[in-house]
């Protein structure tokens, strides 16, 4: 039950790199739109044009998105906040197990 919102965290990572890498692709867009501004033509306008009301779209999108990521995070650690005030010793447990499973990862490879 309380691994459900770790495993939903890591998954909100992987769209938050996502989100990344397509603001990093819409910068390029519009920066390619100002570069070709100076080029006329009907078939360059029209394809500017959609290129704009994609990029407006996915903007929103992406906000959205955004959105949605820090509520997801922060509903996940309210949970896991939640659980480690009902159930201290549990999580102290859990701490140290997975410390002396680390310790023991890292010994082994010396």
């Amino acid at each position: 039950m309380y691994i459900e919102p770790l495993i939903s965290v890591k998954n909100e990572v992987s769209k938050e790199k996502l989100m990344q890498d397509l603001h990093l692709v819409m910068t390029d867009a519009e920066e390619l739109l100002r570069a070709t501004a100076s080029q006329t033509g009907e078939k360059v306008s029209a394809a500017r044009e959609r290129i704009q009301e994609s990029l407006s779209a996915t903007k929103e999108r992406l906000v959205a998105a955004q959105k949605q990521v820090t509520e997801k995070a922060r509903q996940a650690a309210k949970v896991t906040d939640e659980y480690v005030h009902e159930n201290p010793w549990k999580a102290v447990g859990m701490g140290a197990g997975a410390g002396l499973i680390i310790g023991m990862l890292i010994s082994r490879g010396r």
